[in-house]
C-alpha cells in the first residue's frame, strides 16, 4: 500500500468512530468505547469528531446527508441540554441527557472541553453557511451564547471550572503553556462575551512552565514543559486554528509544535529507560490508556514514560513530523497491523515490554480519535485549518492576544 493509500485508510477508519459508534441519542462522540459507566458522550471529543466527520464529508467517506443528519441531532442536544453561563459540561449521559459529572465537585461547566467544541461548531458553521445555512445558524447561536468572561469571575485570571453546586471550588486557574490556547483565542474571538489580552498575560502565561528556553537533543523548545510535555498539548488547539506562520513574536507556533514532536521521536531512539521497542519507527509520548496502570500520561521525563507508546501521538503529529510519523505509521500497520488496527483505527496504547497477551489496549477514546482524523486531513489539504481560520472572529481574537501570521495568510 502506498503513504497515501494508507493514511487514507487509517483516516477513513479512524472517522468512522465518530459515525457509525456516535451515541444514537445524541449524536455526539462517546468518551471511549469501553465505558463501564454507559453510553457518556464527551463535548470536547464531539467537537474534535464535528472536525473528522466534515473531512469525511469531502473524502467521500460518509454521504452530505448522513453528515447533516448526524449534526442536526448533535445541535438539538446541544440546544437543549443544561449549560452553565453558555459552556458544557464535560461529560453527558447520553441515555438520560443529563450531566455525568467528571468528579465530585466537576459537575458543571467546563470551560476547556466547551472550547473544543466551539472549534468545532465553528468549522461546522463555516462548512454549512452556504449550503445548510439554517444549520450554521444554530452552530453560531450556540457559539454567541458561550460566557467567556463569567469564567474570569471579574478578575485577570480564567477558570477552567463553574458549578451551580459547588460555584467556584475547584478555583482552577487555566495557566499554560499546554492544551488550553485554543481556550483564551476562542475566549478574545467571542463576538459577545470575550475576555481580554490581559487575562491572557497574567494567567496563561503567568506560570512556571510557561516559558522553557533548553534545548533537547539539539532542538531549541522556547515554551512548554520539560521534553514539551504529552503531545496532545500540540495537537488539541491546532486541530483548527493554523499554527503555520503563527506567532506572538516570541514563539512561532508551528516550529514549536515541529520541535516537541521531534524531541519525542528522538527520546525513543535515545530510550534512556531501555524500553523494549522504542526507536525510530516507534515512538510518540501522550494520554491515553495504559496497559499497566489504566489512563495516564507517559509523557518523557516523568515516571509515567513507561514503556507505553500511544499511536495518536506520532500520528497526529504527521503535521509537523510527516517523514517521522509516517515512519511510526509504516510501522504501527505493516508489522503490528494485525494487533494494532482494529475497526476503527489504531487501538488505544501498545507496551511491547508487556506480557504478549497485555502489550494492547483494544480500546477508542474520542479524544484520541479525533485528532488522527483532523490532522491527517489537515496533513492532505488544510481543510480543516481553512475553515475555521475563514472564521472572522478568530483573526480579531489572535489580533487581540498580540498573536500574528508571518505568511500573510
Amino acid at each position: 500500500m502506498s503513504d497515501e493509500a494508507l493514511i487514507d485508510s487509517v483516516q477513513r477508519r479512524t472517522t468512522l468512530y465518530f459515525t457509525d459508534f456516535s451515541e444514537p441519542n445524541t449524536g455526539l462522540a462517546r468518551e471511549r468505547s469501553n465505558d463501564r459507566f454507559g453510553d457518556i458522550v464527551t463535548t470536547g471529543g464531539s467537537g474534535f469528531g464535528m472536525m473528522a466527520i466534515i473531512a469525511g464529508i469531502e473524502r467521500g467517506y460518509l454521504s452530505r446527508e448522513y453528515g447533516i443528519y448526524l449534526f442536526d441531532k448533535s445541535l438539538s442536544f446541544l440546544e437543549k441540554c443544561e449549560r452553565f453561563h453558555g459552556m458544557w459540561a464535560h461529560w453527558y449521559d447520553g441515555a438520560s441527557g443529563k450531566v455525568y459529572p467528571f468528579s465530585k465537585y466537576d459537575d458543571g461547566g467546563d470551560l476547556v472541553e466547551s472550547a473544543f467544541l466551539a472549534q468545532g461548531l465553528l468549522t461546522m458553521r463555516q462548512y454549512f453557511k452556504e449550503s445548510a445555512p439554517e444549520l450554521a445558524r444554530r452552530a453560531d447561536e450556540l457559539w454567541r451564547g458561550m460566557e467567556w468572561d463569567w469564567y474570569t469571575q471579574g478578575t485577570d485570571s480564567l477558570y477552567w471550572h463553574w458549578s451551580k453546586n459547588y460555584g467556584w471550588k475547584m478555583n482552577h486557574r487555566i495557566k499554560g503553556y499546554d492544551e488550553c490556547l485554543i481556550a483564551y483565542v476562542l475566549g478574545a474571538s467571542s463576538p459577545t462575551h470575550p475576555i481580554s489580552k490581559k487575562v491572557y498575560e497574567a494567567c496563561y502565561k503567568n506560570s512556571p512552565y510557561y516559558y522553557n528556553g533548553k534545548s533537547y537533543y539539539g532542538i531549541p523548545l522556547t515554551i512548554g514543559m520539560e521534553y514539551g510535555g504529552p503531545l496532545f498539548f500540540t495537537h488539541y488547539s491546532f486541530l483548527g486554528l493554523d499554527p503555520r506562520g503563527l506567532t506572538d513574536g516570541l514563539t512561532d507556533y508551528y516550529e514549536r509544535g515541529r520541535a516537541h514532536s521531534l524531541i519525542h521521536y528522538n527520546y525513543a531512539i535515545e530510550n534512556p529507560k531501555h524500553h523494549k521497542g522504542y526507536g525510530a519507527e516507534l515512538w510518540g509520548f501522550t494520554s491515553s490508556d495504559d496497559p499497566k496502570v489504566g489512563y495516564c500520561s507517559h509523557h518523557p521525563g516523568t515516571p509515567d514514560e513507561n514503556g507505553t507508546v500511544s499511536p495518536t501521538a506520532a500520528i497526529s503529529s504527521i503535521v509537523y513530523s510527516p517523514k517521522e510519523s509516517m515512519k511510526c505509521l509504516r510501522h504501527l500497520y505493516d508489522d503490528l497491523g494485525d494487533e494494532l488496527f482494529g475497526p476503527m483505527g489504531f487501538y488505544d496504547a501498545y507496551n511491547p515490554s508487556m506480557p504478549a497477551d497485555k502489550q494492547v489496549v483494544r480500546s477508542y477514546l474520542a479524544i484520541d480519535q479525533g485528532p488522527i482524523a483532523v490532522m491527517i486531513e489537515n496533513y492532505r489539504s488544510g481543510l480543516i485549518w481553512k475553515l475555521f481560520m475563514s472564521a472572522p472572529e478568530v483573526a480579531d481574537g489572535l489580533q487581540e492576544l498580540g498573536f500574528y501570521y508571518t505568511n500573510n495568510q
